[in-house]
């Protein structure tokens, strides 16, 4: 509902009422400014017109004269009142006023006489202004849940027409409803000026989630298209309803962990004082939301609650849990064994959850755990295993000497690549490492790495004989020996071409044989069942075809 305070108002109202009942042509002035109102004298031309005056309407039926021009002479002002001087007449005979004012909204009536006719077009003028600004004041300081509140008034001054006020939160329009939203406006005019001032005062109820809601108002009015208030947010105010409780970090904890519990209330504003339970012990926190605990371990697991202090029964609570891994390795260190005896070995895992082990040797992946039920040369080298739960992991490494006399594996012997050296190789196998000797002296010494245990020595010899060469390996615990026959480059040529020609010979003779022997099976056959003709000719075939081929044979073995 509007309020008109000013009897003007009244009056400026009633005037723009009867206006459009009697549907006169109207202007729109701007407050302050010039404006022309025209003479509708429609298609007469200005030539023909022989005098023209214009008046206004002062209301109660009277009239004031405001100026005249007649044919060929100048206009005379006849204003005396708040016209004069304010009043010109342009050249399509238009009444010219300046400085419009809200006085001036009234009936202005262009009357003309021509030959014989007299007509008059009266004209409405009306006097807009837009508002001056727009503000909100009386702002609430804070807003409380399900309580209807003041938010605040919306002001806009000094207009004509009257503004219209629309209140909005986040850019919506509010609608008042009577109970949770009340709209109360009103509009004052000024006795003076005859402008009037809206005023539109929110009263609202909050709700929680109305913590980041921005209030405006706008003004709309006919001169401009809309005027836009200052946003403010209020502050919400309610109770704590929900506490939780946060364990920082939230990613898994291992032993020597800093946790943090940090107690979170949706109340506003937000308590500061809490009460931690601590596995029984009790910490109250003032002006401050957390509780620290510094370097954590598996002791340190359990049930943890937060409350506050000023209503303990408000309360939330969180399982905290530590990971641990331990691992124990039986033996460890240097480990120095025989050759032969057996290792046993225990790896003993505590754990807050399934966990995996690797295992390596030398930095070399094995794909199972370590088994020495009888220890090797071999089996000598860094052991480590790696036993990994989640984010945690622990190594625990052994270093597993095996000892014992050496034994000689393999003496072998080839011819070197040039075809005029023999090469004599002594592998053998033995720790400490063995000191390996030979019965000759050779050239080109060649000791390979010692390895698991493992050693292999090389010599390159030009025999002049045949001769037995010796290879010995010792070390603190043992000796061990093992002979090779060496053939000279000479003997060795006589024997190859020996084998050779035994070879050849030995293929012809055997062809001998079995072609002896075919041939006196055909024999006996002869002389047996054949009785038909055809068949005695055929067994003649095959005998010379025999006798021809153990012939060929005979001369073969004979070459």
């Amino acid at each position: 509902m509007h309020l008109l305070s000013a009897s003007c108002a009244h009056v400026l109202l009633l005037a723009a009422l009867l206006r459009q009942v009697r549907g006169l042509d109207s202007v729109i002035g701007l407050y302050g400014e010039a404006v022309e109102i025209p003479c509708n004298i429609g298609a007469i031309k200005v030539d023909d017109i022989l005098m023209t005056k214009w008046k206004y309407d002062k209301g109660q039926g009277l009239s004031g004269d405001l100026l005249v021009k007649q044919t060929n002479q100048d206009v005379v002002i006849t204003a005396t009142d708040e016209y004069k001087g304010r009043v010109n007449l342009t050249s399509d005979l238009s009444l010219r006023l300046s400085e419009a004012k809200l006085t001036d909204e009234r009936i202005f009536t262009c009357m003309v006489v021509k030959s014989g006719n007299i007509a008059e077009y009266p004209v409405d003028l009306m006097v807009h202004k837009s508002p001056v600004g727009l503000e909100i004041s009386d702002k609430a300081e804070e807003l409380e849940i399900g309580k209807l509140t003041k938010l605040g008034t919306c002001v806009a001054r000094d207009a004509n027409p009257a503004a219209n006020i629309t209140w909005l939160k986040n850019s919506k329009p509010l609608v008042a409803d009577g109970k949770e939203v009340v709209i109360e406006e009103s509009v004052q005019g000024d006795s003076d000026s005859g402008l009037s001032t809206t005023t539109s005062t929110l009263k609202y109820t909050a709700k929680k989630e109305d913590t980041e809601a921005q209030f405006t108002c706008i003004a709309e009015h006919p001169v401009v298209e809309k005027l836009v208030a200052p946003p403010v947010t209020m502050s919400v105010t309610y109770s704590t309803e929900n506490i939780i409780l946060q364990v920082i970090p939230q990613d898994a904890l291992v032993e020597g962990d800093n946790l943090t519990l940090k107690c979170v209330a949706d109340g506003n504003p937000a308590p500061t004082s809490f009460i931690f339970y601590l596995k029984g012990q009790l910490e109250k926190v003032e002006n401050a939301d957390t509780f620290s605990i510094i370097n954590v371990s598996r002791d340190t697991a359990g049930e943890y609650k937060c409350a506050l202090m000023n209503d303990p029964t408000m309360e939330a609570s969180k399982n905290v849990t530590v990971n641990y891994l331990d691992v124990n390795l039986i033996p460890s260190g240097s480990i120095v064994k025989h050759a032969g005896d057996a290792l046993d070995l225990a790896l003993e895992i505590v754990s807050s959850s399934k966990h995996k082990v690797s295992w390596t040797k030398d930095g070399v992946k094995l794909n199972k755990e370590p088994k020495f039920i009888k220890l090797a040369f071999s089996d000598a080298g860094n052991y480590q295993c790696e036993v990994t739960t989640g984010a945690l992991s622990r190594r625990a490494a052994f270093e597993l000497v095996v000892e014992g006399a050496p034994v000689i594996r393999q003496l072998s012997k080839h011819r070197s690549e040039d075809g005029q050296h023999k090469v004599l190789i002594c592998e053998a196998e033995g720790s400490p490492k063995p000191a390996v000797s030979w019965s000759i002296n050779g050239t080109s010494l060649n000791e390979g790495s010692f390895v698991n245990g493992k050693i292999t020595h090389k010599i390159t010899v030009v025999p002049s004989a045949n001769l037995t060469v010796f290879c010995t390996v010792s070390n603190e615990f043992g000796i061990d020996t093992k002979a090779i026959n060496v053939s000279s480059h000479q003997s060795e040529d006589g024997d190859q071409t020996k084998l050779v020609v035994g070879v050849v010979v030995g293929l012809l003779v055997a062809a001998l044989v079995i072609a002896l022997a075919y041939w006196v099976y055909m024999k006996k056959s002869k002389q047996g069942s054949w009785k038909t003709g055809e068949k005695e000719n055929g067994s003649s075939e095959e005998e010379k075809k025999l006798e021809e081929k153990v012939e060929e044979n005979s001369q073969k073995a004979e070459v």
